[in-house]
């Protein structure tokens, strides 16, 4: 029987819990109209993320709270009348705070937060920069248009009914006085699970917007660098079409290398912001279809009016990627290209450094084949002359043959045997050299 079977007894791969529960991260939290809700996202990592988590959970920890777990990712605390939702992401940390609107909605219109909840944010400060702040108000209206349009700015008003028609978002998506970016969500029917879903997508649309945006600031900030590198690059190539040497390619190419490291330093800053920004702008337009239904009669889905102003953001940013990489390979085919001619150059240095040793070895070899012939008419006349004293000497003893006689027979013989011997020494000599090189080969 299945029942029977006890998991404990196999191996559970490590990860096993964490990809299991994946699903279950950040669930929707139910939520009943109306309510407002003030929405912050902090740029936080390593440190400063650490120093975060370490302040939420003091936070939690002073005011008898349950306090997230060491590997949490997200928390849920109830304190006063608000909730607060605490979200840990890998570069940004959200706090989410709602709370149940007392006196209506008309009483405040995004204005008014209850004191409490005011103190509460105060006392949850943070070290990470801020870089997302909304004010999110839900409520029971039969006219969302004309609500809509008492809040917001009509030039940049966009409206979508929820696939349901049982809710509809507006926002201008602009930054008011205080800082907010504010959301009307208009409940006309919404479940609790279905609304608090709504709302967590809202939200989700506007933390990632932004996150995807920091892109195109890199963008702007890198174009003049990369133009930079461009034409310096066209420039390098000019001198080295039209310049010669092994000095003047050796400096070329340091001034090509400097140019490489200046150019992959700047790239390698931007490659994950660039990755980062098109995962935000999918998960933006993710989000945007899973909510958005049928168009409000007068005002542009909130598809259509983000599309108008984030689409050429991020194909001003695919753009520069995709000159970073060409120039990438261009810097890297020049600089192999001058190590070539550098190689080149070299090579014929040595062939050059080789023909003239070779050639003063032959010199060498001439002058000591001179000197050799040289030192076989010196050592010849010296075995000549010891030679006729030895004639001179037979003469006096009694041999009929005179000593001219026998010094000049002995002339010829003396020479040849000397350079006989001269000539196998230096034979052997020359054997011995060129055994070593007829190894090698």
């Amino acid at each position: 029987m299945i029942d029977e079977l006890d998991l404990r007894t196999f191996k559970p791969h490590p990860q096993r819990d964490a990809v299991l529960g994946e699903v279950h991260a950040r669930p929707f939290t139910r939520l009943v109209s109306p309510f407002s809700v003030i929405h912050f996202a902090f740029l936080a990592q390593g440190e400063a993320a650490a120093s975060d988590r370490c302040r939420f959970i003091d936070f939690c920890l002073e005011r008898n709270l349950l306090p997230p777990e060491q590997s949490a990712k997200h928390h849920q605390i109830v304190i006063g009348p608000a909730m607060l939702r605490w979200e840990q992401h890998s570069e940004f940390t959200t706090f989410t705070w709602i709370w149940t609107n007392a006196n209506g909605p008309a009483a405040h219109q995004f204005e008014k937060v209850d004191d409490t909840v005011r103190s509460l944010i105060r006392a949850l400060r943070q070290t990470g920069q801020l870089l997302v702040a909304i004010r999110l108000e839900v409520e029971q209206s039969a006219s969302p248009t004309r609500r809509a349009e008492q809040i917001f700015d009509k030039n940049s008003l966009a409206m979508v009914a929820t696939k349901c028609g049982a809710g509809v978002a507006a926002s201008d998506f602009r930054v008011d006085e205080k800082g907010f970016t504010k959301i009307l969500v208009c409940d006309l029917g919404l479940t609790s699970h279905d609304l608090g879903a709504l709302v967590q997508r809202l939200l989700e649309i506007e933390t990632y917007r932004p996150l995807a945006l920091l892109g195109l600031s890199a963008a702007l900030e890198l174009a003049p660098s990369v133009d930079r590198i461009d034409r310096r690059l066209v420039e390098a190539l000019e001198k080295m079409q039209n310049g010669e040497g092994l000095q003047f390619n050796n400096h070329l190419l340091a001034e090509l290398t400097a140019l490489a490291a200046s150019f992959e330093r700047g790239a390698t800053g931007s490659l994950f912001r660039f990755g980062a920004s098109r995962a935000y702008h999918e998960l933006v337009q993710s989000r945007l279809s899973i909510i958005e239904g049928n168009d409000v009669s007068g005002y542009p889905t909130w598809s259509s009016f983000l599309a108008r102003r984030m689409t050429p953001a991020m194909r001003t940013c695919a753009t520069l990627e995709d000159r970073q990489a060409t120039l990438s390979d261009k810097l890297a085919r020049a600089a192999d290209l001058l190590r070539t001619r550098v190689d080149v150059e070299i090579e014929q240095q040595n062939h050059d450094l080789l023909q003239a040793i070779n050639e003063r070895t032959r010199q060498q070899l001439r002058l000591q084949c001179a000197v050799e012939g040289l030192s076989v008419g010196a050592i010849g006349y010296y075995v000549v002359s010891l030679f006729s004293y030895l004639a001179e000497g037979a003469h006096d003893a009694g041999l009929g043959v005179p000593p001219s006689f026998l010094t000049a027979v002995f002339v010829p013989i003396a020479v040849g045997v000397i350079w006989l011997v001269s000539y196998n020494i230096r034979k052997r000599h020359l054997k011995h050299d060129d055994a070593p090189s007829v190894a090698r080969d």
